[in-house]
């Protein structure tokens, strides 16, 4: 037993030492990619210099469908898997055709009947050109229209953003990231939005750590304060406080800013410090993260509002 005893202390260490970054995720989401970004939800946000990439949104309101208004949907299979109909007929044809073969009587058969058989098929294979025809003519009527409205989408596809001097928000120094054949600022961003952004970081963490949720209805959508009072839930059933305090942003850009559905949307990547860790609820030790040691987080924030509105949190999305 003696002998097993610096086996099993090592293999508690392990495990202690293993759980604690995802324990000390006491802030507000809980390290989690969380919300609705409208009919953005599961696009990722563009690049920014503080947060070049995203992780996947892993609970949301959202319908995962969801289509960006003016995409048409792009048909599924060839002719003949949406025209089941057409195909079996063809189909048909060849197969009597084949076994005429194999009988002796040629692909068409023999005598009147045959003649027969041979005129309705050649009026079936007719009729069947035709259709093609027809199909393939009006597809290439089409093509015109359906590349203009891809020109119209191009511009909301957002991948390779070229580096720029990051935005510190709140400082006076507004921006945004360059167009990239289109502005991914619609609603050209003040230095008074991104005021605002930075006071929401540090009030939703403030009422987070308060368990504030009446506060938090104030600053977040109906369906982040759910989320939020999830956690808080869970968290008190584990008998632990969360805190977090002396939030500091250290750097932040917009990613992105659109209209949609008569509401503004609006998302920041931001890299902040804080004092994050948990407090059991029976002694007051800390349980969880350091209240002596910063750490750091990386997110996307995204807000909305309604047109001259306040902003309001609608997501927080990890950086990958």
């Amino acid at each position: 037993m003696t002998r097993k005893t610096p086996l099993w202390l090592s293999v508690a260490l392990a495990a202690a030492l293993a759980l604690a970054p995802a324990l000390a995720e006491a802030r507000a989401g809980g390290g989690k990619s969380s919300g609705s970004r409208g009919s953005r939800t599961y696009e990722a946000p563009q690049a920014t210099p503080t947060a070049p990439q995203a992780r996947p949104m892993e609970r949301s309101a959202a319908p995962q469908q969801a289509q960006r208004p003016g995409m048409a949907p792009q048909a599924q299979g060839g002719f003949f898997q949406r025209n089941p109909f057409l195909g079996g007929l063809l189909g048909g044809i060849v197969g009597a055709g084949l076994i005429g073969m194999l009988m002796g009587s040629g692909f068409l058969g023999a005598g009147f009947a045959g003649m027969l058989g041979m005129l309705l098929q050649l009026a079936l294979i007719g009729g069947l050109i035709y259709l093609a025809v027809a199909f393939f003519r009006r597809r290439r009527e089409a093509a015109p229209a359906y590349a203009g409205s891809q020109g119209m989408e191009a511009p909301m596809q957002r991948v390779g953003v070229p580096p720029v001097a990051p935005l510190d928000i709140g400082s006076g120094r507004g921006g945004g990231l360059p167009a990239r054949g289109g502005n991914p600022d619609e609603l050209g961003i003040r230095d008074s939005d991104f005021g605002e952004f930075e006071r929401l970081l540090a009030e939703v963490q403030a009422a987070w750590s308060k368990g504030d949720v009446g506060k938090l209805r104030q600053l977040a959508t109906p369906e982040m304060v759910g989320y939020f009072t999830e956690e808080l839930s869970a968290n008190a059933a584990r008998g632990i406080e969360n805190h977090i305090e002396d939030v500091r942003l250290e750097q932040g850009d917009l990613s992105e800013a659109w209209r949609e559905d008569g509401a503004e949307y609006a998302t920041v990547a931001m890299r902040y410090s804080m004092l994050d860790y948990g407090k059991r609820t029976g002694d007051g030790r800390v349980a969880e993260g350091s209240d002596r040691q910063r750490t750091e987080a990386t997110e996307f924030w995204t807000l909305v509002r309604a047109p001259g509105g306040r902003w309001t949190l609608s997501a927080i999305q990890q950086a990958a």
